[in-house]
């Protein structure tokens, strides 16, 4: 690829894939330094509040501008979904993630080796688990994956095999949790490289961006809503649940789960068109 595109308009890739990166790093360093100074070290629902849309409000704008600026595509170029069509990808991609968590938490459970039990009402419950989902959208879901598995996967895609694109946005996505301090030790950094290639397979399968938000939405509010910080939950082995029941297992098997509902349900045209970083014809593939 030379180092420019498009009539000397574009940057090379490496550079238009750099600058996201460290665009994305530095505004999520950014996040993490104006919470500590404004609401200290410790967590605070309201840090996480502020946090979650500020990352929003800063991604977003950052990946449409590096979209029109350094790829030369505008937003209307790129195919994007229906409000009906998007909502029913979001469901897949948490369907390939709830499945197999639900069966592997039922099953672990029987077994006698884990035991659940509610600290408040059921209402409470349902009242934290959907502030925290959409908490967990704005904060990590739909940012992250605009980034990792929408702009960044999309240029590596147009120069590398699938395989080895859904590779390098993991080492991309590994080295980003390290830089802002989420990966900071070896099964963190593990679990970021297995995350992101599972995410890069299910966006490869799917062809479309919505279903690894969906998975990556039901993933981490599954985690979080286990953890001491919301406390709706007394788990008798917290370990065992979130590493396993609801990380090892449902990774292992979330890719194959979408794969079998995609081609059941939605892997047919109507159900993939418009769907947003992806090349919606010659107009707006780099």
């Amino acid at each position: 690829m030379s180092s420019t595109d498009t009539g000397g308009r574009r940057l090379h890739l490496v550079w238009r894939i750099a600058i996201v990166f460290a665009a994305a790093t530095l505004t999520w360093l950014f996040i993490d330094w104006a919470g500590d100074a404004l609401f200290g070290p410790d967590y605070d629902r309201g840090r996480h509040v502020a946090s979650a849309v500020a990352t929003t409000a800063l991604a977003v704008p950052m990946i449409v501008v590096a979209y029109r600026y350094l790829d030369g595509l505008p937003w209307s170029g790129l195919r994007r979904g229906t409000p009906g069509t998007v909502g029913r990808l979001l469901l897949v991609g948490m369907a390939g993630y709830l499945i197999p968590a639900t069966l592997a938490v039922a099953a672990i459970s029987v077994l006698g080796e884990l035991r659940i039990d509610l600290r408040g009402s059921l209402v409470e419950v349902v009242l934290s688990v959907l502030a925290l989902v959409v908490l967990v959208f704005l904060y990590e879901a739909l940012p992250e994956e605009l980034i990792f598995r929408g702009y960044l996967y999309r240029n590596l895609a147009t120069a590398l095999p699938r395989w080895a694109a859904v590779l390098a946005q993991a080492v991309l996505f590994t080295l980003f949790g390290v830089a802002v301090g989420a990966a900071g030790s070896a099964d963190r950094v593990v679990l970021f490289f297995a995350f992101a290639c599972v995410q890069g397979i299910i966006r490869v399968v799917t062809d479309t961006l919505w279903v690894p938000v969906g998975f990556h939405l039901a993933f981490q509010t599954a985690e979080q809503i286990v953890g001491s910080h919301w406390d709706v939950f007394a788990v008798s082995d917290l370990a065992l649940l979130q590493e396993i029941a609801l990380g090892l297992i449902p990774l292992a098997l979330g890719a194959l789960t979408i794969q079998i509902l995609w081609s059941r349900t939605l892997g047919r045209p109507d159900a993939r068109r418009r769907s947003p970083s992806t090349p919606a014809g010659p107009r707006s593939t780099p």
